[in-house]
């Protein structure tokens, strides 16, 4: 590792194992940090301080919730990624990313240990200080909380000048790559699966741990992840819900379930959203099921390479208006799908009210159909992952989009 001042060296050397976890070859990588060093030089940027656990994930490969205490990631627009973390994400970042020993570097955790003084001690060695200098920082990122974000711009105050630049490679990440794609392919397969493992667990009296149970089940027994946020579960009263909340039921009788969930691998997401009826749907259910499959049809016909996603929130909103339930939709009818972290899988950008912002082949989508009637006491979700493909929207779950009666 190299040795920087206020930095420790480690004698650590990983044993020679067959393993390293390394889900894209060298070659991709290197295109993302040339996409990545060109956005910066468009900002007119001399580097770039990284928190987003996604941007390390993208650019690096480094994969791991370290975030949760503060590192960094330095992207110099001229040179190579260097990580400033904590001594457990050492070896993480060692068997994980592309990162050298001399692109690692650790801050001490003992008493009066600064990691921003630490940071500032990179970037001298990285000759990114100066009042010449202009570096991006990620700030719209569950990566950099309030209280270390003031103290990076203190540390940093007078010796850079800090540029807002949350985009400037999350907007990188929208376009997948074939491997990218892959993942988001096998990610939806895990998700059917959860589907299928839910609806047999699904009847009259199910406790609904063994119906979360069954459903994360089969992700792991297929190779997958855990989702960048918890799965989403409520019944009765609790399925007009959209958030996790703690404690369990059993079902009734006669109950309605909704589920939201993320198929997951290699960290790629694909989330899908159903409401099931226990017992004998009613006229009411029926009605509110019609109208979120035609508004989620609706909205796959409005995705296509050059639209606004504005476009899809309003195919949204003019089906479930005239079928009676604007009292009942959201705001928003889905967002981006790709490589996240916790506390959310949700992406950026969001389908809502006129978003200007173009779709483009080869992003992928989640779209949920939500209708929260709190007047008659019923929901109904239906949600998919889509590709944007050059002809449209090709939806990536094999289910039926048929009323689920359990």
């Amino acid at each position: 590792m190299r040795r920087v001042i206020g930095y420790h060296r480690t004698s650590y050397q990983p044993p020679s194992l067959n393993f390293m976890a390394h889900h894209f070859t060298r070659e991709e990588f290197d295109t993302r940090l040339r996409a990545a060093r060109a956005s910066l030089a468009t900002h007119e940027l001399h580097g770039i301080l990284l928190f987003a656990p996604e941007s390390h994930y993208y650019l690096s490969g480094y994969d791991t919730f370290g975030f949760a205490l503060f590192q960094c990631m330095v992207l110099p627009t001229d040179g190579d990624p260097h990580l400033l973390t904590r001594a457990p994400d050492l070896r993480q970042a060692q068997q994980t990313s592309i990162l050298t020993d001399a692109q690692i570097h650790i801050w001490s955790d003992a008493d009066g240990g600064d990691p921003h003084a630490a940071l500032v001690q990179l970037l001298a060695s990285l000759n990114l200080l100066g009042k010449n200098k202009r570096l991006g920082i990620e700030t719209n990122t569950q990566g950099l909380t309030a209280f270390h974000g003031q103290k990076v711009h203190a540390a940093l105050a007078g010796q850079a000048e800090l540029v807002e630049a949350s985009e400037a490679v999350s907007l990188l990440r929208r376009r997948k790559s074939k491997a990218e794609l892959s993942y988001h392919r096998r990610a939806a397969e895990l998700a059917d699966d959860a589907l299928d493992a839910a609806l047999r667990a699904t009847h009259s009296g199910a406790f609904e741990g063994d119906i979360l149970a069954a459903m994360q089940g089969a992700i792991f027994a297929g190779g997958g992840d855990y989702a960048g946020n918890e799965f989403i579960i409520g019944s009765g009263a609790a399925a007009l819900l959209c958030r996790y909340y703690s404690g369990r039921r059993h079902l009734s009788a006669q109950d309605q379930l909704t589920l939201e969930w993320a198929g997951v691998y290699r960290r790629y997401h694909a989330a899908m959203m159903r409401t099931l009826v226990v017992g004998k749907s009613s006229a009411r259910q029926q009605k509110m099921q019609a109208a979120t499959v035609e508004a989620l049809a609706a909205c796959e016909q409005a995705i296509r390479p050059g639209a606004p996603m504005g476009d899809v929130f309003a195919a949204h909103a003019r089906v479930l208006d005239a079928r009676g339930f604007a009292h009942a939709r959201l705001n928003a009818c889905g967002y981006s799908m790709g490589a996240k972290y916790t506390p959310t899988w949700m992406d950026l950008p969001v389908f809502y009210q006129n978003n200007p912002l173009l779709m483009e082949v080869d992003n992928v989508f989640f779209l949920h159909m939500i209708i929260m009637d709190s007047d008659a006491g019923l929901a109904m979700c239906y949600g998919h992952s889509v590709l944007v493909t050059e002809s449209g929207a090709e939806r990536l779950s094999r289910h039926s989009l048929d009323l689920l009666e359990c």
